[in-house]
């Protein structure tokens, strides 16, 4: 039996070869250490598999030093002074332990067009699109190829650089809904972050040490292929970033890249692309979704579970603050649902982060609150402009800060509001914070058995032709109204413009296996329950012929949830149209409202834009999907077709 005594021990630090080997997990800077490439130490205190992954990769990176992270305040201090010795981190005098982030330039987003599912076949990754067009589902890797692109980049990639070992959690170390990680890495900006993101430290090694399996995160901020680093500060080799993934392992592999979605591989990498392909072989499902309590004025609450693209509103919607009266909104997580039926077939669901990452453009005290409160605290920020005053600057706080003001943007370059041609925060920009201090967190948030799903809801940024809500038939129509998402491109990824682009449920970047088997998944769990939730689309973002929003969002998105609590207790206030159920008529709560809301324009339905989207949609399907497609998604399909036919002109 390992000394478990050993691992909770803080009498200082050990190391391979010199001393006795790895008995302590409190393991401080090792920098007197040399030869680890040897793995000549002692790693008995260590559970088999993590010190066999452990000797593996030491092989392979030949670190100069080794850290074994166990998540105290002290080592998340020493790493925060470090960072700003390196000069990869800056203070933030005017709050309370918060720090400011400036990448590599090179280095702001995730790169989907470098990240890669690996798998024996190609078809189990991706649908194969008609030919001489490009697939947009993903991106497939040989396992030899993989396995060359790993030894091309990884190898002797961390030598003068110190090794951390990041064991974690996602969601709750107490809940059967969740999964460890052992996060290796040589940024220590990662480290600090994933300690914000994840549960991470002493109680995990506590369950890995009684035999608990783990997903294995190998991460490296990469050594440009010419050894010169341009920015010591944040050191990155954006030519050759790469991100990897093989589901059959559990495995996941990113080089190159020191930026958020890219590097805190427990995030998109572990929650969502190979969240799916565990949750796909046990019977659940891993979804790019916030979760929210709402309690009505007469005191029923509910959960509900709601798919947006990155940047579309998902931390706003889940921190709203209602405009409606008696209303009660409470966060349980604003990115990502792990969501399992129990033993009653009810679909209960676990926000699987610890924390927020959320996009700073754009949240203020008028759009968020309640965000706003949360965030000024322990928090890690990257790419926002700084203030002459300690604090922080991006769009959307130009009421928030006096007009002498000096900022510095997030290149370091002087920035004056009104005057400055380019963005003060890059528009992919990020607040890094604990989720626990969020005012309106949910009491059942962390609950080992999740939180019960009354509705989903799927919605992205459709300017035109598209209701502010409408709901689905049944299940199949649900799931067919998630295959046919569509949305404007945002700054989380490379994506350059306004373009409206295909993003099924909000996974199309994420998505750990092939699409049409995905879909199919889907469908098959109204073979797992008669208690399914219903499901809803929400469109905030629609426009008038002026280019102005006819719905003004934010807290008065709570008049939508309500007509979606009243459609849950069935009550009688939709009306079927050609595409789903929408509001009778006076049947959606303005009361109140100071905007003079035209809702005959909000929930039109063009039949030329419907037209042109069942077109958009078919082509779709059959270029990036074909034969893949489950044919109950075919037969939604034709109805729709058939029904907008049918539409007036």
């Amino acid at each position: 039996m390992p000394n478990l005594s050993a691992i909770k021990g803080s009498s200082g630090f050990t190391e391979f070869g010199k001393f006795k080997g790895l008995a302590s997990c409190n393991v401080e800077f090792l920098n007197q250490v040399r030869g680890l490439s040897a793995l000549n130490g002692d790693l008995r205190d260590l559970p088999p598999k993590l010190k066999s992954y452990v000797e593996e990769n030491v092989r392979l990176c030949q670190p100069e030093t080794i850290h074994i992270c166990d998540g105290t305040d002290v080592e998340n201090s020493k790493l925060l002074k470090l960072m700003q010795q390196q000069g990869t981190i800056v203070p933030l005098p005017k709050y309370e332990n918060c720090w400011l982030a400036r990448t590599n330039p090179a280095d702001t987003a995730r790169v989907e067009s470098k990240t890669f599912i690996c798998t024996d076949t190609k078809s189990e990754t991706i649908p194969s699109p008609k030919a001489g067009v490009k697939g947009a589902l993903g991106n497939w890797m040989s396992p030899h190829d993989m396995d060359k692109a790993i030894n091309e980049r990884f190898t002797g990639c961390m030598r003068g650089r110190t090794m951390y070992i990041v064991p974690f959690s996602m969601g709750p170390v107490t809940s059967p809904l969740s999964k460890i990680g052992i996060e290796i890495t040589d940024s220590p900006y990662v480290v600090a972050s994933m300690r914000i993101m994840t549960r991470m430290g002493l109680p995990v090694l506590e369950k890995l040490l009684k035999g608990a399996e783990f997903v294995k995160c190998l991460h490296s901020v990469g050594t440009p292929s010419n050894g010169i680093i341009e920015n010591p500060s944040w050191p990155c080799d954006p030519e050759r970033t790469i991100i990897l993934h093989r589901p059959k392992n559990n495995e996941i592999v990113s080089y190159g890249s020191g930026y958020g979605g890219n590097s805190l591989l427990g995030k998109k990498c572990f929650a969502l692309r190979i969240g799916s392909t565990i949750a796909r072989r046990e019977g659940w499902l891993a979804e790019h979704m916030l979760i929210l309590g709402i309690t009505s004025p007469s005191g029923k609450k509910r959960y509900i579970a709601a798919a947006f693209p990155s940047a579309c509103g998902k931390t706003n919607l889940a921190m709203m603050t209602p405009s409606l009266p008696g209303y009660k909104i409470e966060c349980v997580g604003d990115d990502i649902a792990w969501m399992r039926f129990d033993k009653n077939g009810v679909l209960r669901a676990i926000n699987p982060e610890n924390g927020f990452f959320g996009v700073a453009p754009g949240t203020s005290r008028s759009s968020n609150p309640i965000a706003m409160d949360t965030i000024f605290k322990n928090t890690l920020f990257t790419n926002v402009a700084s203030t002459s005053d300690g604090g922080v600057f991006w769009e959307g706080m130009e009421k928030e800060v006096s007009s002498n003001m000096e900022i510095t943007d997030w290149r370091g370059n002087n920035w004056k509001m009104g005057q400055s041609k380019t963005p003060a925060a890059h528009p992919n920009s990020r607040f890094c914070t604990p989720a626990k201090q969020c005012p309106i967190i949910d009491p059942a948030w962390e609950h080992p058995e999740g939180v019960p799903i009354s509705a989903i809801l799927f919605g992205g940024r459709r300017p035109a032709g598209v209701p502010l809500v409408y709901e689905a038939r049944n299940w199949n129509h649900g799931v067919f109204i998630g295959a046919t998402m569509r949305s404007e491109a945002t700054a989380a990824a490379e994506h350059k413009g306004k373009v409206v682009m295909h993003d099924p449920f909000a996974m199309r970047p994420f998505f750990g296996y092939n699409f049409g088997d995905y879909l199919s998944h889907w469908l098959s769990m109204k073979e797992r329950s008669d208690n399914l939730p219903k499901i809803f689309h929400v469109n905030w973002f629609r426009k008038d012929a002026n280019g102005k929003f006819l719905w003004p969002g934010f807290g008065e998105n709570s008049r939508v949830l309500d007509w979606i609590l009243r459609r849950l207790d069935n009550e009688d206030c939709a009306r079927d149209t050609p595409i789903g159920l929408i509001p009778k008529e006076n049947s959606l709560n303005l009361e109140g409202i100071e905007e003079n809301i035209d809702v005959k324009e909000l929930f039109d339905l063009p039949k030329q834009f419907w037209m042109e989207e069942v077109d958009s949609v078919a082509k779709y399907f059959d270029e990036q999907v074909g034969d893949d497609l489950p044919k109950e998604i075919t037969k939604q399909l034709n109805e729709l077709k058939k029904n907008v036919q049918s539409m007036k002109d």
